[in-house]
């Protein structure tokens, strides 16, 4: 009876006690802060690219994260494409190399419709494992701008919904499915602090 207590103690415990893992947006050694992370987490090691008209922004850090935001993924809503991706483990301070550049691929012949100036009826062509339409409305002085475009399915996830909606407006929706996201016309303008933005959903 003690052996078998003994090695439910080895197992279980790993999963129990917390795990320390590194963090850091960089600005120096991202090796030099470490963190006790909630039991429910894993370290993790993000990068996030957004290009927008020849612009890069780039975003990478290291700090506990849960499972459901360890995934590839990316959200393009035409002027500007961001894509995401989180490497996670499960054992302390295995964060200690970024993630790996993710690279979007070919078309998958999906469409959504898109945002130009104030006519939100264009339609853009998906990539990669962009399968579902997104559409979202920002405030902005007083305005609210449409954004519409596509996104992988991970995004649209609950979690990392309420994410995006804390940093481009509470309006987000998805839906599956060809030009789903209902064209209209609207006093949409260009958004040049979104991509910047967006490249902070995670870690956030």
């Amino acid at each position: 009876m003690q052996i078998l207590v003994l090695v439910l103690g080895m197992v279980l415990l790993p999963k129990v006690c917390a795990l320390k893992c590194y963090e850091c947006i960089p600005s120096g050694s991202c090796n030099a802060r470490t963190r006790d992370c909630p039991s429910n987490t894993q370290c993790g090691s993000a990068r996030t690219i957004s290009n927008m008209g020849g612009s890069e922004y780039k975003f990478i850090g290291r700090t506990c994260v849960p499972s459901d935001q360890c995934f590839s993924g990316s959200v393009n809503f035409g002027f500007v494409q961001t894509v995401f991706n989180t490497m996670c483990c499960t054992s302390d301070l295995c964060n200690s190399q970024d993630s790996p550049d993710w690279s979007i691929s070919s078309p998958n012949g999906k469409k959504c419709f898109q945002c130009d100036g104030n006519d939100c009826t264009k339609t853009l062509t998906c990539n990669g494992n962009e399968d579902y339409c997104i559409s979202a409305a920002v405030p902005l002085g007083g305005q609210t701008t449409k954004l519409k475009g596509c996104t992988s399915k991970m995004i649209c996830s609950g979690i990392q919904t309420a994410q995006i909606s804390g940093f481009i407006g509470e309006e987000i929706s998805c839906c599956r499915g060809d030009l789903c996201n209902s064209a209209s016309s609207t006093t949409a303008h260009h958004l040049l602090f979104v991509a910047p933005l967006i490249s902070l959903i995670l870690f956030s």
